[in-house]
């Protein structure tokens, strides 16, 4: 069965969903991630109205696609974050943002998750992917030192705010995607770990692989894949390229996307350090039949050039597995 191929409509939200549509369709596209910012996909909406999904659907159906995740990364990164400052203010819808008091913004934006896994269940999805925000990201640099009570502080912090709100998803029957993520709470190999066991590896929470945020970190995205094999509930694909010269560095030097003088930077599924067939292979071998979304962020690359590149690129790794061993004759004795 060839694998389902979605376009994921966060770096596309300034476009109407209609017009997304459109552009997905001549792609080629099978559907649609849909973010819960822009018009695509609006939470108060989809739970005030039922008309509204209505809309979504009929949408959707116009162009010939489907949605099967929808994604809430902006309200979700202000759940567990240490600092809320006026980068949240710009991320997240005004009845989140409030006043702006730290904690009422972490209460706020813990129930608008809750409520985007009851709206994904209304539209009948059964996967949201997101943030979950960190209250010890800011400690990475262990200076001044960080004692390991605070980082286990940090991920009861987590447990204690993202529990209830996974009690909302077990109820509604869809799970949380977590994408492995710098300032998330899990972020590379062993945050990951950490943060599946503060929640006691509960099945509402898994992860949504993007093997772009491994790459620059020196992770192997294909062994992440394989050993997490259980936890991946969505895969999104992009990728990241490192120009690492003895000047640039891992951690980006404050530089704008697409300055040279960066570390790393996020290009177009193909053209950066990804294995992709490793990847592709693995998911084979583990059994994955969700969709994989294509995510365009390349600051050097028109959008939807990118957007159908990638496709092109990643449907060449969606090749049939064998009817059979290739050594099953090498017994044959007739």
């Amino acid at each position: 069965m060839s694998r389902r191929f979605t376009l994921f409509t966060g770096q596309w939200a300034d476009l109407p969903l209609e017009e997304v549509c459109r552009i997905a369709r001549d792609a080629g596209f099978d559907g649609l991630e849909l973010a819960c910012w822009g018009d695509h996909f609006e939470v108060d909406k989809a739970l005030a109205d039922p008309a509204y999904l209505d809309s979504r659907r009929r949408i959707l159906e116009k162009y010939g696609l489907r949605c099967w995740t929808i994604s809430n990364h902006l309200v979700g990164q202000a759940v567990c974050d240490a600092i809320i400052d006026e980068r949240h203010q710009a991320i997240l819808p005004p009845r989140v943002w409030g006043d702006g008091e730290p904690e009422g913004v972490r209460q706020r934006a813990a129930a608008e998750m809750a409520d985007t896994a009851r709206a994904a269940a209304a539209f009948g999805v059964d996967t949201v992917v997101g943030f979950t925000g960190s209250a010890i990201w800011h400690l990475v640099a262990m200076f001044p030192p960080a004692t390991e009570g605070m980082v286990e502080r940090g991920y009861q912090d987590f447990a204690d705010r993202w529990n209830p709100v996974l009690d909302v998803f077990d109820a509604e029957g869809v799970r949380f995607a977590h994408e492995v993520h710098p300032s998330e709470i899990a972020y590379d190999y062993w945050t990951t770990d950490r943060a599946l066991q503060a929640v006691d590896h509960r099945a509402a929470f898994g992860l949504n692989f993007d093997p772009s945020h491994f790459i620059w970190q020196g992770v192997d995205p294909a062994g992440f894949l394989y050993d997490f094999r259980d936890r991946i509930y969505h895969v999104d694909c992009k990728e990241a390229r490192t120009r690492l010269d003895g000047r640039n560095g891992r951690l980006g030097s404050h530089l704008p996307w697409g300055d040279p003088r960066r570390g790393w930077d996020f290009v177009s599924v193909g053209r950066g350090d990804v294995r992709w067939e490793d990847v592709f292979r693995v998911l084979g071998f583990i059994g994955y039949e969700g969709p994989v979304s294509v995510e365009w962020e390349d600051a050097g690359m028109d959008r939807r050039h990118g957007a159908a590149e990638a496709l092109a690129r990643l449907k060449a790794y969606d090749f049939p597995p064998p009817a059979a061993s290739f050594d099953a004759a090498f017994g044959s004795h007739g």
